[in-house]
């Protein structure tokens, strides 16, 4: 399959200026921006983030805007990183994230009384600026308080809004000065209705690859270097992983990729299967910092002795996955048996990124992870399953936008499901194959990371694809997505000190 024909403007480097001059509000285009001069040394910064992402984005962000303006203060809602960077807490996230419906049902009462004394702080404290990151379902309710106040509002990391509940966009345009949004796309989406918004680039395109060799990661974690790994990432939810490790883990334990792959090759070698053992695999499954490992090491053991028809022997303790690390994470590699031969080779890692900088190919539930693969360039196929209940509702529910391509939308009741991978929708088009519901099957998955194993055609043009989508996700060059949004921060509290030599004046 060849690249399309039609590509994304900001997917085509040499005509990005395209993209800089797409159909824009007349207000909006004739904009020009210089940064500013004046700007008051003692700020009033309000930031609001309750999410983990969220709240590492906020720490960096109050470290960029402390080179700049030492003598600010911060407010507001986040978690532990932006209390360490320096943020005087009103409320803390940990407090307000909770998940699912009777979560929320039963922290109701918390939660309210949380947001009111963050309104509260707005009122009686009113800031000079706010940043609001994420986590729109608190974030619109204190935009709207934030705008009454006459607060310039800066959004940072937008909501899917170009995915569903395309209704809050009356909210954006009336309480948000500024949207820093990091898909390239969504740049478009907002402008075209008379949103002013700023692509600053995925924080994710700008951390450097890992530096752990392969011989080292190999070392740490008993792995055979000559043999082929493939990471596993079943999600960074437990209600995502009960869902999507079961068949992974049959991928892993059968041979059903040895069975697919025999002509298998990797960097122009063709791979021999071993004589000792049945498989030329290793299967990495990272662990997020959001899952409990001892509640993960319980579900593979459930899922081992549901697997007794894939060995020839009762389950044994070399049956496990490989538990690395010392006593704290299990087993350390020279305490672990030596494997029988017919063991699966599932390890247990803990940095997803590691994993997928040294995984051959990969299996990545469909979210951020599937951004982590595209950036650092690991072939992938997405994977994912909720309930039909759920399932059904999203496929009612969600409609792209008119910018998007004609096979994203479902216009009669047998058309295709439109893509869900950001990958895809970054790209505009299928770049990477996406395996959902009762389609995410191990045979399936085998089925597609075969080809992405090889030295051929589908793996090159993948690799292609996903080089496209790392370069469209930078920033400018010489600058971060931090940076552009301090610059935003720093534009507005100069405006504000223009404003208000205006009222002076007048």
């Amino acid at each position: 399959m060849s690249l399309p024909s039609s590509l994304p403007p900001y997917f085509r480097p040499a005509t990005a200026t395209e993209f800089t001059a797409s159909r824009l509000p007349e207000a909006l285009a004739s904009k020009r921006y210089t940064i500013p001069i004046a700007v008051n040394p003692n700020p009033r910064i309000f930031l609001s983030a309750g999410e983990a992402s969220g709240d590492h984005y906020g720490a960096r962000l109050i470290a960029a805007l402390k080179r700049h303006l030492p003598n600010a203060t911060f407010t507001g809602l986040g978690g532990h990183e932006m209390r360490a960077a320096g943020q005087t807490q009103t409320v803390r996230a940990e407090d307000v994230a909770v998940m699912g419906i009777t979560e929320i049902l039963r922290h109701v009462p918390r939660i309210y009384a949380s947001y009111r004394r963050l309104v509260a702080t707005i009122r009686r404290h009113q800031p000079d600026v706010a940043v609001l990151i994420d986590f729109p379902d608190v974030n619109f309710r204190l935009a709207k308080h934030l705008q009454a106040a006459g607060v310039p509002v800066i959004w940072f990391v937008s909501p899917q809004l170009w995915a569903w509940k395309r209704s809050r966009l009356r909210w954006v345009q009336q309480r948000v000065s500024r949207m820093m949004v990091i898909f390239p796309f969504e740049e478009t989406f907002y402008r075209h209705r008379g949103v002013d918004a700023e692509f600053v680039g995925h924080p994710l395109a700008e951390m450097p690859l890992p530096t752990c060799t392969r011989e080292a990661y190999a070392a740490q974690y008993g792995l055979d270097p000559a043999k082929i790994w493939i990471a596993l990432l079943p999600g960074s939810r437990w209600k995502e992983v009960r869902a999507n490790l079961p068949a992974l883990h049959e991928l892993a334990v059968s041979d059903l990729i040895a069975t697919q792959a025999d002509a298998t090759t990797f960097d122009g070698l063709e791979l021999e299967l071993p004589t000792t053992d049945t498989t030329r695999f290793e299967f990495l499954l990272p662990v997020a910092s959001t899952i409990s490992r001892p509640r993960l090491e319980a579900l593979i053991a459930e899922l081992e002795s549901e697997s007794l028809r894939y060995f020839a022997e009762a389950p044994s303790p070399q049956l496990l996955p490989r538990l690395v690390g010392g006593s704290e994470h299990g087993a350390s590699a020279a305490e672990t048996p030596t494997a029988p031969s017919l063991r699966p080779h599932l390890t247990l890692v803990a940095d997803a990124r590691e994993a997928l900088f040294h995984a051959s190919a990969s299996a990545v539930a469909s979210g951020t992870a599937t951004v982590q693969a595209a950036v650092i360039g690991n072939p992938f196929v997405v994977v994912y399953r909720v309930s039909p209940l759920t399932f059904a509702l999203a496929r009612k529910l969600v409609r792209y936008p008119e910018e998007f391509p004609s096979t994203f939308h479902r216009t009669e009741p047998g058309d295709p499901d439109p893509p869900i991978a950001m990958v895809n929708l970054i790209a505009q088009y299928r770049l990477v194959p996406e395996l959902l519901q009762e389609r995410f099957t191990a045979e399936n998955v085998a089925a597609a990371l075969t080809p992405l194993l090889r030295d051929g055609p589908e793996r090159a043009r993948q690799l292609s694809g996903l080089a496209g989508v790392r370069q469209a996700l930078k920033s400018r060059p010489g600058e971060t997505s931090i940076d552009r949004v301090t610059t935003a921060v720093l534009r507005a509290l100069a405006l504000g000190i223009q404003a208000s030599k205006l009222e002076i004046q007048n």
